[in-house]
């Protein structure tokens, strides 16, 4: 027995029009009764079928390069933000302040507040009596870094003393 590994809507769509091209070589013995698997319908679901995938493909490759033009207008993000921090601890603001806009950064850098705990000192808080659960806290979805990078330009605006050159 033979192992199929190809498998997907093309391959549905391909296997489905090679069960058409059998049903056709039987030529007039294939008259079923019903009306939704005779020839003329399963040809018009087969070119509906081959339509659509065409489709989906084209909106795949739209949706590529989409992703590929986000990606490129992200990538000066992360040096504009230490930049921008640098420029405000510069300014001569108050440390709270230079505080707040350095958490945005760190978040926009995608790196942890804390360092992670590691195996041996999760086992020591384990052995006090202290759960410990660590999440990723890298929030570095595309929203994420819109919505810390907003906070910094709000920030921003706060500081009078902000005049970058």
């Amino acid at each position: 027995m033979s192992k199929i590994n190809d498998a997907g809507h093309p391959k549905n769509v391909a296997n489905f029009e090679n069960l058409i091209t059998y049903l056709t070589g039987y030529g007039a013995v294939y008259n079923p009764s019903n009306v939704n698997i005779q020839l003329k319908s399963l040809n018009e679901k087969a070119l509906a079928a081959r339509t659509l995938l065409e489709q989906v493909n084209d909106l795949a490759a739209k949706s590529s390069s989409a992703i590929a033009a986000r990606d490129l207008a992200f990538q000066p993000l992360k040096k504009l933000s230490t930049r921008i921090v640098n420029a405000i601890k510069a300014s001569n603001v108050p440390q709270q302040v230079a505080d707040n806009a350095t958490t945005n950064n760190r978040k926009i850098q995608g790196q942890r507040a804390s360092a992670k705990l590691t195996d041996e000192e999760k086992e020591k808080l384990a052995a006090s009596g202290t759960i410990v659960n660590q999440v990723s806290a890298s929030q570095q979805s595309f929203d994420s870094q819109l919505d810390n990078f907003d906070k910094q330009i709000k920030l921003l605006g706060t500081i009078p003393t902000y005049a970058p050159n």
